[in-house]
């Protein structure tokens, strides 16, 4: 019966070992996975600085957009200011001739 009891442990801690030893080299891996995967991230970075300086581009755009659709804007507003100025004394003078009966 000791002997098959200790038959018995012996065989148990072989078996623990093997599973130790499995389990320590799928860690192992893990590790090199997570690393790998680490450096993937990091190296992606750089992209990251790519899309932001693009970002900052397009932004720069848009406002040189906006500030030529503005500067047209007041321009054409100015335009028609002067030319309602224009049709405004236009009109004042056909009414004075009217009143005064030269039309």
């Amino acid at each position: 019966m000791p002997e098959e009891i200790t038959s018995s442990v012996e065989a148990i801690e072989v078996e623990s070992e093997k599973i130790l030893e499995e389990a320590r080299h799928r860690a192992r891996e893990i590790i090199l996975e997570a690393r790998e995967e680490a450096r993937n991230i990091f190296s992606s970075q750089l992209p990251l600085n790519e899309v932001k300086t693009e970002c900052v581009k397009i932004v720069n755009e848009a406002r040189a957009e906006a500030d030529k659709r503005t500067e047209d804007s007041e321009k054409r507003a100015a335009e028609i200011r002067i030319n309602a100025e224009k049709k405004a004394r236009e009109i004042m003078e056909l009414i004075v001739s009217i009143i005064a009966g030269r039309s």
